[in-house]
C-alpha cells in the first residue's frame, strides 16, 4: 500500500475499522501484524491467538495477519470463527501473548477491521496511533531465522463448560435469541440448552452479508423480530447479539427493550447482595437513576469515559467488579474475567431473572420514572467535533452550569441532565437527555441545542 493511499482515518480510539479489500486489503493485514510483534516482549515464547467473525473478507485477512506473525518467529494459535469474546478468552485461558480478531462488529457488511490486546491488556487509544506509526514506516521486519507455527485449536467446548458450571440456573427458562447472522449464535444456542432452558433460534446461521437485519442490538428497529417472537412463543426474554458478540441486546417477556443502563442497574442490585460495597462503573450516557440506585444499595458508582476499551482499564485500576454500558457491553469480574462478553452477560441476565418468582419487566417496577432520549448522533467532521466540544463547555461554565468533564460534558440541572460528547468511532456528536417531565427535558434540549446549531 502506498503511503498517499494510507487510510489514516480507520484507525480509531478502540480498534480499526474500514472498507474491506480498499482501506482493509490483505496486504494490510500483513503489515499491521508486522507492526503489532514489536508491541510483544522481546523475549516472548507466547503464541498470540487470531480469530475472525463471519464476514467474506475475513478469512483471506486472518490467513495474512497468521503467514505475517510466522515470519516473524511467532507461534499463532488459530481458534477460526467465533465472536471476540473467545478470543479474549483464549488469551487468559491459554496464557498467549495476545490476541488479534478480525471483526468490524456490528459495521456493514463490507466493513472489516481488528480488535487486538497484548498480554492481558485491551490495545487502544494511543497504542493504536503508535501502531499506526510504525505501519507508516518504510520497511518493517519480516522474516525472522526460526519461523513460527501455526495452530488450530476449538476453545468452545472449554468455554462453554466454565460457562455452564459458573451460571447454573434456579429454574429453566424459556428464551429467544438472535445472533444476527453473526458468529454468537454458534455458542449461545447450544451453551443456553445445556442450562436447561428452552431455546428459539432467530437468524443463528453465520452470513457475513448480514440477510435479515443489521446486527446492532441496541437500534429497536433491529430488535422488532425478537420482540415478536418471544410474544409469540411466551418466552421468559429474548437475548440479542451484535456482530461479533461483545454487545447485547434485552427485551423483557412483553417484547420491551431493556435498555444498557436499567439492565446493569438489575445486575448491579443482584451483585451487591453478595459483594457490598462493590465498585460498578459506567459511562457518562447512562441515567442518573443508575448511579442513585448503585449508592442506594451500597455499592460505590464511578462515572467514566464511553468506550469497551476505557472502561475496561478502569477496572483494573479501580478494582470494580461490574461495568456495564448504555451501547450493550458488560463485564463482569466478580467470576469471570472483566472483559465484555455478551453471551456470558446472557446467561448472567438469565441466572438474575430464574432466581426471582417474576417476570423481567416487573423488576425495575420500584425505580422512580423519568423521560429520556436515546443517543442523538449529530454529524460532524473528526477534526472538528473535539473543538465544538471545547467551546460549548467554554460557554456553558460562563453560564455557571454545573458540569461533569469525564468525556465532553454533562451538564447538571436540578430537574435532569444533558450531554455532549465527541464520538470516538465516527464523525458525530452525541447527545442524551434525561428528565424528570417532558416538559423539562424539552427544554434541556433547547438550551443545549439552541447554542449547538449556531457553531455546527
Amino acid at each position: 500500500m502506498m503511503l498517499k493511499d494510507f487510510p489514516h482515518a480507520i484507525f480509531r480510539e478502540y480498534d480499526i475499522r474500514g472498507l474491506a479489500d480498499s482501506e482493509i486489503s490483505e496486504d494490510f493485514a500483513r503489515n499491521l501484524a508486522s507492526a503489532y510483534a514489536q508491541f510483544l516482549p522481546k523475549d516472548n515464547q507466547q503464541a498470540v491467538v487470531v480469530a475472525r467473525d463471519v464476514r467474506l473478507s475475513g478469512l483471506k485477512l486472518q490467513q495474512a495477519i497468521m503467514q505475517s506473525l510466522v515470519a516473524q518467529g511467532i507461534n499463532v494459535i488459530d481458534i477460526g470463527m467465533l465472536p471476540t469474546p473467545l478470543a479474549y478468552y483464549a488469551v487468559y485461558t491459554l496464557q498467549a501473548a495476545g490476541c488479534i480478531m478480525v471483526t468490524a462488529s456490528h459495521n456493514p457488511a463490507t466493513y472489516n477491521g481488528f480488535k487486538m490486546m497484548v498480554g492481558k491488556d485491551s490495545f487502544h487509544g494511543e497504542d493504536i496511533q503508535k501502531l499506526k506509526a510504525l505501519m507508516l514506516k518504510p520497511a518493517l521486519p519480516t522474516q525472522a531465522v526460526e519461523q513460527g507455527s501455526i495452530q488450530s485449536l476449538s476453545v468452545n467446548h472449554h468455554y462453554q463448560t466454565f460457562v455452564s458450571q459458573d451460571c447454573v440456573l434456579a429454574r429453566p427458562l424459556k428464551v429467544v435469541i438472535d445472533a444476527g447472522n453473526g458468529p454468537s449464535g454458534l455458542i449461545a444456542a447450544p451453551l443456553y440448552r445445556a442450562l436447561g432452558c428452552e431455546v428459539f433460534e432467530l437468524y443463528c446461521e453465520p452470513d457475513g452479508t448480514f440477510p435479515n437485519h443489521h446486527p446492532d442490538p441496541t437500534v429497536a428497529a433491529n430488535m422488532i423480530d425478537i420482540a415478536n417472537k418471544v410474544c409469540e412463543v411466551g418466552a421468559d426474554l429474548g437475548i440479542a447479539f451484535d456482530g461479533d458478540g461483545d454487545r447485547i441486546g434485552i427485551v423483557d417477556e412483553q417484547g420491551h427493550m431493556i435498555w444498557g443502563d436499567m439492565l446493569l442497574l438489575l445486575l448491579s442490585r443482584q451483585l451487591l447482595k453478595i459483594h457490598p460495597g462493590a465498585t460498578i462503573i459506567s459511562e457518562v450516557k447512562s441515567s442518573q437513576l443508575l448511579y442513585d440506585d448503585i449508592a442506594a444499595q451500597g455499592g460505590n458508582a464511578v462515572m467514566w469515559r464511553t468506550g469497551h476499551s476505557p472502561i475496561k482499564a478502569k477496572m483494573k485500576e479501580t478494582g470494580a467488579l461490574l461495568a456495564g454500558e448504555m451501547s450493550g457491553h458488560f463485564f463482569f469480574a466478580d467470576r469471570f474475567f472483566g472483559f465484555d462478553d455478551a453471551v456470558y452477560a446472557g446467561a448472567r441476565v438469565m441466572q438474575l431473572l430464574a432466581e426471582q418468582n417474576q417476570p423481567l419487566s416487573s423488576l425495575l417496577s420500584d425505580v422512580p420514572q423519568r423521560v429520556s432520549t436515546p443517543e442523538i448522533r449529530v454529524p460532524c467532521p473528526d477534526v472538528k467535533k473535539f473543538f465544538i466540544v471545547e467551546q460549548a463547555k467554554l460557554h456553558f461554565k460562563e453560564q455557571d452550569c454545573q458540569m461533569i468533564e469525564i468525556d465532553g460534558m454533562r451538564l447538571i440541572f436540578e430537574d435532569g441532565w444533558s450531554l455532549l460528547r465527541a464520538s470516538n468511532t465516527q464523525p458525530a456528536l452525541v447527545l442524551r437527555y434525561e428528565a424528570t417531565d417532558e416538559t423539562c427535558l424539552l427544554a434541556l434540549q433547547a438550551k443545549l441545542e439552541g447554542w449547538l446549531n449556531q457553531h455546527l
